[in-house]
This record gives C-alpha cells, sequence and structure tokens, in this order.
C-alpha cells in the first residue's frame, strides 16, 4: 500500500504544467530555498561570524574553485543547451534519440566532474594560497585548503542531479527540479546543527566538530539533492544506458553549442574568484560580507528572473521548433515585460530595505559586519535588475541555439566589470567598489544583448508600446521609491534591533506599503501587468456572500 501512494505522489509531481504554474511552481520553491538559505546563513553567522571570522572567511573562500568548475562544466551552461535539442527529438517522435541523449550526457558529465573533483582535492593549496583568497592568515589558509578539498565533491554530484532535472525540465516537469536546492540546504543545516558537535557513531568519535562539520553538511545537502533528481524520474520512462553514443546527433550538437555557454558561465565566475581574491586583502570578515551581500542580492534575481525565464523557456523553444517566429517575439515580449515589472518595485525596496534585509542573516550583534554587508548590499541592487533582465534577454539567443553571442557580450561585460573591480579597489573604495562594479557591468551587458535582439528580430521585441509600457513602469517605480523611503523614516532600523521578531515585521509592513503603492501606480497609469493581479484582489474583497 505504501509502495502505491508512494508511486501516485511521484506520478502527481510530474505532471506536466503550464508557463504560469510552472513560474508560480519556481518561484514558491524559489523562496522556500531562500528561506531556507537565509535561515542557514543567520545560523551560521551566529556561530562564527562574530566568534570566528578568520573560519567562516575559510569557508567561504572554499567553494569557490569547486563551484567554478561545477558552473564551466554544467549548470545553466548544459540547461541551455541540452532542452533546446531533445524538445526537438520529442517534438519529431525520435524517443529512442532522446533517451540515448540524456545517458550520454550522464556519463559524459559524471566521468568529467569526477576526474575534476579529484584534481581540485590535490590542487587545492596552490588554487587557495595564491589564486582564490591569498590575503588570507594562515590558519585561515590551511582550514580553506581542507574545506576545499571536503566540497570539492559537488561538481560531480550537482552534474549527474543537473542533467537529470533538465530531463524532467524540458518536458514541462517542474517539481523535482524546482525543489532539489531546498533540500540542499537542508543538508548544510544539519551540518551547521549537528556535524558541528561532531560525529559519534556507537559510542566511536568518527569527527571532532567545528566548522569543518558545515563542510560535511555541504557534501550530505548535494547527496540529498541528488536522491531528489533521481525520484523525480519515475513515471517518465527515461531508458538509462551505461553507455556514451558518441554518434547521437542531439549529442553532437550540444557538445558544439556547449563550449561558449560554458565558458561565458566559467567567465562570469572568474569576476567572482576576482572579489574573493580582493577582499581577502581588505582585512579579516571582507570575503564573509561580499559574499553575503551577493547572496542577498541574488535571492530576487532567483525569485524573478531565473524562475520566470525558465518557465518560459521550454515554450520558446517549443515556438521556434515549430517555426512561429512571430508567436515567438510575441511570449520573449510578454516574459520581458513581467520580470521588469516585477523587477523594478523589488529592486527599490531592497535598496531602502537593506538594513532590515542583512538584519535576517546576521543577528550577532557585530554592527560592523552587519553595516558593511548592508551598504554593499546598497551598491548591488542594481545588478537585481540588470540580472533579472538577464536571464530572459540571454534565452532569446539560446532559444535560437545561440550561444556564441552572449558569450561574446559576458566577455566584454565581465572584463570590464574586473576592471573597475580592480581600479575601485586601488581607489580605496573597500567593498562597496566590488558592488559598484558589478551593477555597472551587469546593466552594460543587458543593454547590448537587448539591442542586438532589436536588431536581429527587426523591432519585434524593444516595439514602441514595449518602450511606453517601460517608461510607464519607470514612473511608477519612482513613486514606489517615495513610498518606501518615507516609510524607513517612518519605521527606523535601531542599532539594537539584533531580532527577526522586531526586524521583520518592520521590513514586511515597509515592503507591503510600497508594493501597494506599486499596484496602484501601475493601475492608474495603465500597465496591463497589474490587472490580473488587481482582479484577483478585487475578487477577494467585493465577492458576493450569501
Amino acid at each position: 500500500m505504501r509502495r502505491f501512494k508512494f508511486k501516485s505522489v511521484v506520478q502527481l509531481a510530474n505532471i506536466k504544467l503550464s508557463v504560469k504554474a510552472a513560474a508560480f511552481v519556481l518561484a514558491s520553491s524559489t523562496l522556500i530555498s531562500a528561506l531556507l538559505g537565509l535561515f542557514r546563513d543567520r545560523l551560521l553567522n551566529s556561530y562564527y561570524l562574530g566568534t570566528y571570522p578568520t573560519g567562516i572567511d575559510a569557508y567561504t573562500a572554499a567553494f569557490t574553485i569547486p563551484d567554478f568548475m561545477f558552473f564551466i562544466l554544467t549548470s545553466g551552461a548544459l540547461a541551455v543547451s541540452f532542452i533546446p535539442v531533445f524538445n526537438q527529438r520529442l517534438a519529431t517522435g525520435n524517443k529512442k534519440s532522446a533517451w540515448e541523449l540524456s545517458s550520454s550526457l550522464v556519463n559524459l558529465f559524471a566521468i568529467l566532474t569526477l576526474i575534476t573533483s579529484i584534481l581540485i582535492m590535490i590542487f587545492a593549496d596552490p588554487l587557495i594560497r595564491y589564486v582564490v583568497s591569498p590575503g588570507l592568515d594562515e590558519s585561515g589558509m590551511i582550514l580553506a585548503i581542507n574545506m576545499t578539498r571536503v566540497i570539492a565533491m559537488n561538481p560531480f554530484l550537482f552534474s549527474i542531479a543537473t542533467v537529470l532535472t533538465s530531463v524532467q525540465q524540458a518536458v514541462g516537469r517542474f517539481i523535482f527540479y524546482a525543489f532539489a536546492p531546498a533540500i540542499y540546504n537542508i543538508g548544510i543545516i544539519i551540518g551547521i546543527t549537528w556535524f558541528t558537535n561532531g560525529i559519534n557513531l556507537f559510542g566511536i568519535q568518527l569527527f571532532e566538530g567545528g566548522i569543518m562539520g558545515v563542510a560535511l553538511g555541504v557534501i550530505l545537502g548535494a547527496c540529498l539533492q541528488l536522491i531528489v533528481a533521481l525520484i523525480g524520474l519515475f513515471g517518465l520512462g527515461m531508458d538509462y544506458e551505461f553507455k556514451i553514443y558518441w554518434k547521437n546527433q542531439g549529442l553532437k550538437s550540444i557538445l558544439g553549442l556547449l563550449p561558449a555557454r560554458s565558458m561565458d558561465q566559467g567567465i562570469d565566475y572568474i569576476n567572482g574568484i576576482v572579489n574573493t581574491n580582493l577582499s581577502s586583502r581588505m582585512g579579516v570578515g571582507a570575503v564573509r560580507s561580499f559574499n553575503q551581500a551577493s547572496t542577498l542580492h541574488l535571492m530576487p534575481i532567483n525569485l524573478i528572473g531565473v524562475a520566470i525565464s525558465t518557465a518560459f523557456f521550454p515554450k520558446l523553444t517549443e515556438e521556434l521548433g515549430g517555426g512561429d517566429e512571430k508567436e515567438f517575439y510575441n511570449t520573449f515580449r510578454t516574459a520581458l515585460r513581467t520580470i521588469v515589472w516585477i523587477a523594478l518595485p523589488v529592486t527599490v525596496v531592497a535598496f531602502f530595505g537593506r538594513g532590515y534585509v542583512t538584519s535576517f542573516i546576521s543577528n550577532v550583534g557585530n554592527n560592523d559586519s552587519n553595516g558593511t554587508i548592508a551598504s554593499v548590499l546598497g551598491t548591488l541592487t542594481i545588478a537585481i535588475f540588470a540580472r533579472s533582465v538577464f536571464h530572459i534577454a540571454s534565452r532569446g539567443f539560446y532559444a535560437h541555439q545561440d550561444t556564441k553571442t552572449p558569450f561574446v557580450v559576458s566577455i566584454f561585460a565581465i572584463g570590464l566589470t574586473i576592471l573597475l573591480s580592480v581600479w575601485f579597489y586601488l581607489l580605496g573604495w573597500g567593498v562597496d567598489g566590488l558592488g559598484l562594479a558589478q551593477s555597472f557591468g551587469a546593466i552594460v551587458e543587458i543593454v547590448i544583448l537587448l539591442l542586438i535582439l532589436q536588431k536581429r528580430s527587426r523591432g519585434q521585441v524593444l516595439t514602441k508600446t514595449f518602450f511606453r509600457a517601460f517608461v510607464r513602469m519607470l514612473f511608477a517605480g519612482f513613486i514606489t521609491a517615495c513610498v518606501a523611503f518615507s516609510m524607513t523614516k517612518f519605521i527606523p532600523l535601531m542599532a539594537t534591533d539584533n531580532s527577526l521578531v522586531i526586524t521583520a515585521p518592520k521590513f514586511l509592513l515597509i515592503s507591503a506599503i510600497s508594493f501597494s503603492a506599486y499596484l496602484v501606480a501601475s493601475y492608474f497609469l495603465n500597465i496591463k501587468e497589474a490587472k490580473p493581479i488587481l482582479n484577483y484582489i478585487k475578487k477577494i474583497l467585493f465577492r458576493n456572500v450569501k
């Protein structure tokens, strides 16, 4: 009976979703993952930020190389290259080729990333000491090296999970794909709360504890994420074989598309390595402060840009696969307008409420650390808007199986960002300078990408209607900024506000009033994206009561 129930639940979770339903599921799961991430960071900071800043800097630096290798080999590179090719096979009824392609990618990436993980373990010392964080003191350096060797298994575990969830994403099944990152955070939380106290099995002390226990939690989270990805395959009929079909045309096509996107991902992450390198020279705690601000600014990007563009991407590829170019640009423009409309007020509230947001992840009473994180977050808020738009702009190219154009644009934008980061560091602007460089580079990147799309589409992307709507959205955003600023003065953040019980209600009230102002302004400015929400609110408030 239990087996039947489990199978039924899995089949229900694997129902193909519409674009709206998929966007809702992805946004909801991203929100859950983000909240777990906030809880994870709050726990970690309460344990170590005030008492052991060298250790938490080392822990932060230890992710740099494993994450870099995962992003450059797999991550988004695989998803945007794999899904269009896989969908083409399914659209033509060639399931055999589709499953051969899936098996080949699982096996190929497993081999590549396993070798990579072993190499990271071997060369962790020189990589940390000379490339990632040369500014750490010797104790922090040794700890970062040891943690890197533990976390080095992440690329291998993540890559297999990414291929499996990409298969599910390609056929419009998002549930297990969406909730895998939340499971990863749960593993890290277990590491913080239990493994740091040591691991004892039948009276035998297997591990003494300390911050290394958090690194073990990272590996536990990666293993749990892989298990969730495997469960999501039930009912999909994937015919796995332990073989690489080198003659499969789909595999050849992906391997042709992959290098440009992989290098794009890699170039982007080199920017992260530069930031870690520079911040490690700015004093104890600077690495963690920049990392925390960066993590906070990525949360709304994932909620808005990643979730919405990921939900729209299969539909975009299907429309191109069917040869409907006009409908493709209509769908793309809808996605772009939706992201812009949502990202604008979020950017505004993130800027004025940055102090409140920072308090969510740090309750140690270290005002210097909290102030630094909040200050950097303020410089990164423009990047929230730009990078949210980037995710749909880049998918406009990926749907056409063009990974080279975004790569070339990224080289220019990230090269500019790195030059600005170094320049601002030499000027003595500290970690704030790193955040300003990120925002400037992100704006430059989306402007170039959208201009190229506009030219290729012969004006079908950025139409006059779109520009008029964008100007109205900016005006609504300005009204929201005035309201948010006034609310932060009316409900100020005090130096003693270190408890969520105090800061959360303040931030929620500021956000609620600011977003309400944006919604009302959008209504009076005739912005169509506001109408479904307002109609839904009207239906709830003014429905007939018998």
